[in-house]
């Protein structure tokens, strides 16, 4: 049973830096693709960013590139999100997702049509 364990979410002043961080578990995730994603009460699950477990190219959202790095650490089988210069509308639950497909198409990467999602955790950035 795969499981996603989502950490690392706070409060933060606008500019300030937060990393999240997504401990998989009961899956052979060097064939997945991983990715974040974000919700504010009332809207719509956004892209935020994802990747290969195995490596390779790295997909963005337009609001977030520039600021914000995902990575895998394979010695910890976690997925990292890294936000700097965070801005007041970076506020929501961030959520972690895994698909079992390590080649999905580029729609299906930016639509939260995951297998599999964490909890979520809280990002609050304030003005």
């Amino acid at each position: 049973q795969v499981q996603l364990v989502e950490s690392g979410g706070g409060l933060v002043q606008a500019g300030g830096s937060l990393r999240l961080s997504c401990e998989a578990s009961g899956g052979i995730f060097s064939s997945y693709f991983m990715g974040w994603f974000r919700q504010v009460s009332g809207k719509v699950r956004e892209f935020v960013a994802a990747t290969a477990w195995s490596g390779g190219n790295t997909y963005y959202a337009d609001s977030v590139k520039g600021r914000f790095t995902i990575s895998v650490d394979n010695a910890k089988n976690t997925v990292n999100l890294q936000m700097n210069n965070l801005k007041p509308e970076d506020t929501a639950v961030y959520y972690c997702a895994a698909k079992n497909n390590p080649r999905p198409n580029i729609r299906t990467i930016i639509t939260p049509t995951y297998d599999y999602w964490g909890q979520g955790t809280q990002v609050t950035v304030s003005s």
